[in-house]
């Protein structure tokens, strides 16, 4: 099993603990995911989120319906958390969420460590289809996480 490893990282000028604060609302999750994945969380909210939660999914890769469950591995407000896949389309799914404070505003780092299922296949179906979505999915999450923290924001300081 060849694990694979996915890096972005964006800048918001807000305060760490409020950019923390939007991870720790499971339905924000909900928001930050692309609507072609058809997203849907199962485990009844709200869920407090701590070291040990699992939270299931389902979702449609390709139009094929998956179920998903996590679990936070790591909680460690308001700097990193990390979830695990326990069930899913991946061989191994391990995200960790890193927020610090830099320049006036915080730098949020996401790494996933994540294995393809299909044995010989595994390279090409890495490059044509899992990369490929992984790299727009996030780009997704980038820009409405930007689209909500930042609007959000600017609405509540004119309210």
């Amino acid at each position: 099993m060849k694990i694979r490893t996915f890096e972005a990282e964006m800048w918001l000028p807000l305060p760490i603990r409020e950019v923390f604060a939007f991870f720790t609302d499971v339905a924000n999750l909900d928001r930050i995911t692309p609507p072609w994945l058809h997203f849907h969380i199962v485990t009844p909210t709200p869920l407090v989120l701590q070291t040990g939660t699992r939270i299931d999914y389902q979702l449609r890769v390709k139009g094929i319906p998956i179920r998903w469950r996590t679990e936070i591995l790591d909680w460690e407000p308001p700097y990193r958390f990390v979830d695990q896949q326990l069930k899913g389309p991946y061989r191994q799914w391990l995200h960790t969420h890193t927020f610090a404070e830099k320049d006036g505003g915080t730098m949020m780092h996401d790494r996933v460590e994540y294995a393809v299922p299909g044995w010989f296949l595994e390279p090409l179906l890495d490059r044509f289809f899992v990369g490929p979505d992984i790299r727009k999915i996030f780009a997704y999450r980038q820009e409405k996480i930007q689209e909500l923290l930042i609007s959000g924001a600017r609405s509540a300081s004119k309210g």
